[in-house]
């Protein structure tokens, strides 16, 4: 009956082309190395190697046979290594900084995914405002980090987008004008503002900064988004606010896209220490796949 034992010794008489230094390269007297090779060309019905004087060869079928038995060496040494790479990762920790609205939309069902395929690997999800999340970045207090808009060739995976949307009372006088077209940033400007800033150095103050344009009113500011949204219910003013934050009960409320369109992106950046963590390596592996 042929086992591992039996084609590991094929491939050493091959390269060696001498049974003795082949059996002892396997671990076998040399009479065990030659029954066993006997009983191999046996089973398979027709000789593997050819033997003249001192001088081992192979046959035509011996060398498809060897070619054989060499795959399976390199299949069973990916599996060792596997195995290894596995028992290195157990009990290994990844914490992972991000802000509170990627961290209730995004992540957990990325992150459910992960342990179900390495249970062995825990991670920490480490909450803060995107500037607090750069600095554990920068100070390695985390490997990996969620960065919004992150440069171009920075983040390791781009996580999804977001789109702005501009919120208003639905008894607003401009509610059902830009219900078809939606609102720019200029019409905005000058309204009542509730400026919500969900922890973030992005907001809707930030965006009208970056188009060159000053709130001129604003009424309230808040960090949480769908409290901003509230506000408008009750006809505090407008706000702009991501589109994955948005309340699920939006009665009383009319909620349109900026035009031109605006959005945020998130991506996985990896702190100097993440980069070379082979447990963070696998998370951002099945988060590229995932993607």
């Amino acid at each position: 009956m042929m086992n591992l034992l039996h084609w590991r010794l094929l491939v050493a008489v091959a390269d060696a082309r001498n049974i003795s230094r082949a059996a002892e390269e396997v671990g076998m007297t040399q009479s065990g190395a030659s029954q066993a090779i006997a009983q191999l060309e046996a089973s398979l019905g027709f000789p593997v190697f050819t033997r003249e004087r001192r001088n081992i060869g192979v046959t035509a079928l011996g060398e498809q046979v060897i070619s054989h038995a060499r795959c399976m060496q390199q299949h069973l040494e990916a599996i060792r290594s596997l195995t290894e790479s596995c028992r290195d990762l157990s009990g290994s920790r990844i914490r992972l900084g991000s802000f509170p609205s990627v961290t209730s939309t995004l992540l957990p069902g990325l992150l459910r995914d992960f342990r179900r395929l390495h249970p062995g690997i825990e991670v920490v999800v480490l909450e803060g405002i995107d500037e607090e999340v750069e600095q554990w970045i920068a100070e390695d207090t985390v490997e990996l980090g969620v960065v919004m808009n992150p440069a171009p060739g920075r983040a390791e995976v781009i996580l999804g987008q977001d789109a702005w949307m501009a919120v208003l009372p639905a008894s607003h006088a401009m509610a059902r004008g830009v219900r078809s077209r939606g609102i720019t940033l200029q019409e905005l400007a000058g309204l009542p503002f509730v400026l919500a800033t969900g922890g973030c150095v992005v907001n809707g103050g930030s965006l009208m900064a970056e188009a060159g344009l000053h709130l001129s009113d604003v009424r309230v500011t808040v960090r949480d988004w769908v409290s901003a949204c509230m506000l408008v219910r009750e006809e505090m003013g407008v706000a702009i606010v991501p589109a994955s934050t948005l309340p699920e009960d939006t009665r009383g409320l009319c909620v349109v896209p900026l035009t031109p369109g605006l959005h945020r992106e998130f991506g996985l950046v990896c702190s100097s220490t993440g980069k070379t963590s082979p447990a963070v390596q696998a998370l951002v592996t099945r988060l590229r796949k995932a993607g």
